[in-house]
């Protein structure tokens, strides 16, 4: 509900008090001077004479009537407003009441009739944080494992990585042929242990910085040539190929780095979890203010409900620790949160054991930022 339909709301009964109040007042006057004027029409319709003790009253009830009727409404205000006041603070306390209740949320609120709406209203405050309380808790306690994990899993390729340079320093005899063995073990051990600690800064910076867009007219048609060139050898090295569809000097105005780590995050996913001996398909085509990109590979189905989850802090579709192709989780979460920031949109599918991302992005984001502030 947007804000000013809950001002709205709010000020419905602000409004009723004071039309109650009016319609009191008013009500007052209106039969007194309804009152008043049919008496004096009733009275005039008549013959008095004179000495008529009725109609020497009646004219002195005539002539007094002003000051009467005015001291008659000022002593019905002097006892309305009290009245409506107290009414009008009563609500204010109420709702006041059941704000600080927000601190208890486990505990519905429960409000007097005329403020059913506020009721609602709060109901529904309650239940938002009660639902962001548990996000909260289960995110946290996932980069608690994820770090668990991490710092566990530093010491396997630290271990080797010691152990397999301890050999080569105490066996200066190996032979060529086991000494590039051992050295590439310990590269690959290495490399390993560098994409971990990667990861950590990952977390770090994903927590402690606030991403800001600092656009540049980009040819997305050559970032993206020039990203799937740089994956060539991992496609090569997991036998997987290349289906590319690329349209031809197609320029946006986004952040170059942020965008470039947006597709790198898509295309290693697809790397990560695609069948040995498919394709990875890669288009990219404008369309009129917009232009769509899609990242598509063969892979495992993911479940509906990791599906809907894919853009969580610190959620990975392998949850096994020790897997090389299990992240920290932040990849697809920082790239939603880059591809909104730049006024796009990105989403996922997945059927018939395939994974398909779709990416789009405006042509000019500082535009998209601007309408939406």
């Amino acid at each position: 509900m947007s804000k000013k339909k809950k001002e709205r709301k709010f000020a419905q009964i602000s409004q009723k008090i004071l039309i109650q109040y009016f319609a009191s007042l008013f009500g007052l006057i209106g039969i007194v001077l309804g009152g008043f004027y049919i008496a004096k029409f009733i009275c005039s319709r008549k013959v008095w004479y004179n000495g008529d003790p009725l109609y020497d009253t009646l004219k002195i009830l005539e002539y007094y009537f002003p000051k009467a009727f005015t001291i008659l409404v000022f002593i019905w205000i002097l006892i309305l407003t009290p009245k409506v006041l107290k009414k009008a603070f009563g609500y204010m306390d109420e709702t006041i009441e059941a704000a600080k209740g927000l601190s208890h949320p486990e505990v519905p609120i429960t409000l007097s009739e005329e403020m059913i709406d506020i009721q609602n209203e709060l109901n529904l405050a309650r239940e938002r944080s009660l639902r962001n309380i548990a996000v909260a808790k289960e995110a946290e306690q996932r980069k608690n494992d994820l770090i668990v994990y991490l710092a566990h899993d530093l010491k396997t390729p630290l271990t080797s990585v010691i152990g397999y340079l301890t050999l080569l320093q105490d066996e200066p005899q190996l032979s060529p042929e086991l000494r590039e063995r051992y050295t590439g073990i310990a590269l690959e051990k290495a490399e390993r242990l560098e994409g971990l600690i990667n990861e950590f800064f990952d977390i770090t910076r994903f927590n402690l910085t606030t991403l800001t867009l600092e656009a540049e007219r980009t040819n997305l048609s050559r970032m993206l040539e020039q990203i799937t060139y740089e994956f060539s050898p991992i496609l090569a090295e997991k036998e997987l190929i290349w289906n590319m569809d690329i349209a031809p000097e197609v320029e946006i105005l986004c952040d170059r780095d942020k965008m470039e780590r947006v597709f790198d995050n898509l295309i290693r996913n697809a790397v990560n979890y695609s069948y040995v001996g498919t394709e990875i398909s890669l288009s990219m085509h404008p369309f009129g203010e917009e232009v769509g990109i899609v990242v598509k590979n063969h892979g495992k189905t993911i479940p509906p409900d990791k599906l809907d989850r894919i853009f969580e802090q610190f959620f990975r579709l392998d949850s096994s620790r020790s897997s090389s192709t299990g992240g920290s989780g932040l990849g697809l979460a920082i790239s939603k949160e880059i591809v909104e920031l730049h006024g796009g949109r990105i989403q996922a599918e997945s059927e018939n054991e395939s994974i398909i991302f779709q990416v789009f992005l405006p042509t000019d984001c500082y535009k998209i930022v601007r309408i939406s502030e």
